[in-house]
């Protein structure tokens, strides 16, 4: 049977097995980026309405 060692007194390779395994599931969460809207006051400088091509 294997004593209790706490988390501070293990070595760094045992820490580093615990924090893998709690890491490992995201639980249905999308680790992807999200955009952030951006404010309406930023200055933009794409045309607010394009040209259409089809009128000419």
């Amino acid at each position: 049977m294997d004593k209790f060692v706490p988390y501070d007194k293990m070595s760094k390779k045992e820490q580093k097995k615990i924090n893998g395994e709690k890491r490992r599931d995201w639980n249905g969460i999308d680790p992807v980026t999200k955009v952030v809207p951006e404010s309406k006051k930023v200055y933009k400088r794409k045309p607010k309405h394009q040209k259409d091509d089809w009128d000419e």
